[in-house]
């Protein structure tokens, strides 16, 4: 044996990156497990896709009795039964996306352990397969929405930008989680909590201004990236006499703390994901 050979020096060897593997490969395997995951989720169901409906649907059910006819919120509400319906159907795409994706790298061990397959696939899979959901409820929600005699508005055309604002923040949010979860087991059981008062620090329930919330909160509000979101969905798609983003925030100087909690939280993701992803394999 050389001695150049005995000197040499063993170096770590990096496993597969997030998006290793190539741009087109990426994109084939993303929507590859995507499909699938989405038909093995109802595959051998009576009702199969009817289920992702129902949840949703069964939760808007006794929401809308418990503030139509305990608390009578909704009554002070311009079409507050297909508002929350709405925000229902949005928020489980972000709760189901997210809570699911938590677990999601250390289930699919057997996958990881593969050479050069890109971590990023199986988050992002996740998060496909509940925007199938989610593009499936949304055709139930405007069913709804003009029985109950809304008017079909030019804003609804801007639903996608919802959607993708939606999106890119429940992405973010699933690759920090399911990174996190790999070497903190705790994550799983903090973040079922964290989602649960999302819900009700969201407006979901609630619209900000019918009635008010009071001052004290309202700028605590729209600390919450999600706030703005639901607020804007609210103006575009049911009533477009309600405030937009901008104006409940009262005005874009208070509705950037909204906007600088979004970007940190996509950008600590983006960064913790891709320092992550080599060393994914080592620490399962």
């Amino acid at each position: 044996m050389s001695n150049g050979t005995m000197g040499a020096e063993l170096r770590d060897v990096p496993g597969p990156t997030a998006t290793g593997g190539g741009r087109q490969r990426f994109f084939e395997l993303l929507y590859l497990v995507s499909v699938t995951e989405f038909k093995q989720t109802y595959f051998g169901t009576v009702l199969g896709y009817i289920w992702s409906l129902i949840r949703p649907l069964a939760l808007f059910a006794v929401l809308l009795f418990v503030f139509t006819q305990i608390f009578r919120v909704g009554s002070q509400v311009t079409n507050y039964p297909v508002l929350l319906l709405l925000n229902v159907v949005l928020y489980t795409f972000f709760q189901e996306a997210t809570s699911a994706a938590v677990v999601s790298v250390v289930s699919q061990e057997s996958v990881v352990r593969k050479t050069q397959f890109p971590r990023l696939v199986i988050p992002l899979s996740v998060v496909l397969t509940a925007l199938f959901n989610l593009a499936l409820n949304l055709v139930a929600v405007f069913i709804f929405i003009l029985a109950y005699g809304v008017s079909p508005m030019w804003s609804w055309l801007l639903l996608p930008v919802v959607i993708l604002v939606l999106t890119t923040l429940t992405t973010a949010v699933s690759m920090l989680l399911s990174a996190l979860y790999v070497r903190f087991r705790d994550v799983q059981i903090i973040w079922t909590v964290l989602v649960t008062m999302f819900f009700y620090a969201t407006p979901v329930l609630y619209p900000l201004q019918d009635p008010p919330v009071p001052d004290r909160f309202h700028e605590l509000a729209f600390l919450n990236p999600l706030t703005p979101i639901f607020v804007q969905a609210r103006h575009w798609i049911i009533d477009s006499n309600a405030p937009t983003a901008v104006s409940a925030a009262g005005g874009w100087f208070h509705l950037l703390p909204s906007v600088a909690v979004f970007a940190l939280i996509c950008g600590v993701a983006l960064v913790f994901f891709n320092r992550a992803a080599p060393r994914i394999a080592e620490e399962l």
